[in-house]
C-alpha cells in the first residue's frame, strides 16, 4: 500500500491510496498520516486496516496533485520540533564496479586504510547480524527537525554559506514512538538528504556542517515490508536536458549494513524513543551527480525514482546569490 499527503482544490489537507495507474482514493475523516498512525497504535491495528476501512470513493489523480503543486511529504508530525531528521552513511555496497574497486581496497591492511574504509569494512564484517545479535554501528549524522523539510515539487535552497548543493538519492525509514517508548515504523519514502559535497570533501570533520540542509521526501509512502532489492534512477535535469542519470539500488540485499541494524543503533538512545515523536531517519546513499564531478547550478532539477515507490521525488534547486551575513550574539 502507498499513501500521500495533499490538498484538495478546496485547499484542504487529505490523505490518500495511490495506485499503479495514478489514481488516488481519499480516506475517509483523516487529513493526516500522523493521526491515522496514531489511531492504529491506539486500536492496536496495522495502519493499513485503519486505512482500507477508511477509503473513499472520492477520487483524484497524481498527475493533477503533482502539476497544480497540491503535495505534501507523506508523514509528518504537526509541531516540527517533535520530528527528528537524522541519517546514516558508508552503509550501500554500490553497482557493482563499484564494489570490485571497494575490495581491492579492503585487501590492503586496516592500518593504512582511511578512516571511511575501515568504518565500511566494520560494515561489511558485521553490519548484517543475526537477529538475536548486536552488529557493528555505522556512521551516523544529524540533518534537523520538521523545519528542515520540504515539500516533493518545492525548492530546495543553497543557502549563502553553502559551498554545494547536491542530491543524495537515498531511502528513508518513517517512525512514531508510542506512550510506551516502543518504536514503530511507519513506512518508507524516497528521499533526497540534499548535502554539500564540496565542503565536507574540505576535510571529513566538516561533515557534520555539510548536512544541515534542507531535505525532502516522498512523494508516496509505501506501507509494509521493504522489498530487499529496490531499484530505480536517478537524474538532474537542467533546462530541461538530462545532464546526468543512473541507475541507483538500495534494499538490504545492497546494503552493507541491514536495516534493522541501523534501526537499532538509532533507537538504542533512549532520548530518541520519546512519546510521540517522529523519526525520519536517511539509509544512506550508493549514488549522486557529485561522483562524476558534476557541478550543480541555479534550477537544476533532481529526480529520483523506483517503482517500488509510485510518482518520482523531484526539487528544484534554488540558489540564494545573497551575500553571508554575520550573525551577532549580543549579552543579556
Amino acid at each position: 500500500m502507498r499513501v500521500i499527503q495533499y490538498r484538495g482544490r478546496d485547499g484542504a489537507r487529505r490523505v490518500g491510496v495511490t495506485s499503479d495507474d495514478g489514481h488516488v482514493r481519499t480516506i475517509r475523516g483523516a487529513t493526516t498520516t500522523y493521526d491515522l498512525a496514531t489511531e492504529a497504535i491506539r486500536k492496536k491495528q496495522s495502519i493499513e486496516r485503519i486505512i482500507e476501512d477508511r477509503i473513499s470513493n472520492e477520487k483524484d489523480t497524481m498527475t493533477e496533485i503533482i502539476s497544480e503543486k497540491r503535495i505534501h511529504v507523506p508523514f509528518h508530525h504537526p509541531d516540527p520540533y517533535h520530528q527528528i531528521i537524522t541519517g546514516t552513511g558508508l552503509s550501500h555496497l554500490g553497482s557493482a564496479s563499484a564494489r570490485n574497486s571497494m575490495h581491492a581496497k579492503l585487501s590492503q591492511d586496516e592500518s593504512s586504510m582511511t578512516d571511511s574504509m575501515k568504518m565500511f569494512k566494520w560494515g561489511l564484517d558485521g553490519g548484517k547480524p543475526n537477529a538475536t545479535d548486536i552488529g557493528t554501528q555505522a556512521e551516523w549524522f544529524y540533518k534537523g527537525d520538521g523545519d528542515w523539510v520540504v515539500d516533493p515539487e518545492a525548492h530546495l535552497v543553497w543557502p549563502t554559506y553553502a559551498l554545494d548543493g547536491g542530491e543524495e538519492v537515498e531511502l528513508v525509514g518513517v517512525y512514531l514512538i508510542d506512550e510506551k517508548s516502543v518504536v514503530w515504523r511507519v513506512g518508507y519514502a524516497l528521499a533526497n538528504e540534499y548535502a554539500d559535497h564540496v565542503m565536507e570533501r574540505q576535510n571529513y570533520l566538516y561533515l557534520a556542517h555539510s548536512k544541515l540542509r534542507h531535505c525532502s521526501y516522498g512523494p508516496e509512502l509505501l506501507i509494509g515490508e521493504l522489498p530487499n532489492n529496490v531499484k530505480g534512477k536517478a537524474r538532474l535535469v537542467r533546462s530541461n536536458n538530462v545532464i546526468w542519470e543512473e541507475d541507483w539500488l538500495s534494499g538490504n540485499s545492497n546494503m552493507s549494513h541491514s536495516i534493522e541494524n541501523l534501526e537499532h543503533h538509532h533507537f538504542k538512545y533512549p532520548e530518541f524513543r520519546r512519546t510521540g515523536d517522529v523519526h525520519i531517519h536517511f539509509f544512506g546513499a550508493a549514488t549522486g551527480s557529485f561522483t562524476r564531478n558534476i557541478k550543480t547550478q541555479d534550477g537544476d532539477v533532481f529526480e529520483i525514482e523506483s517503482t517500488s515507490f509510485g510518482y518520482p521525488l523531484r526539487n528544484t534547486l534554488s540558489k540564494d546569490n545573497g551575500k553571508e551575513e554575520r550573525i551577532n550574539v549580543k549579552p543579556l
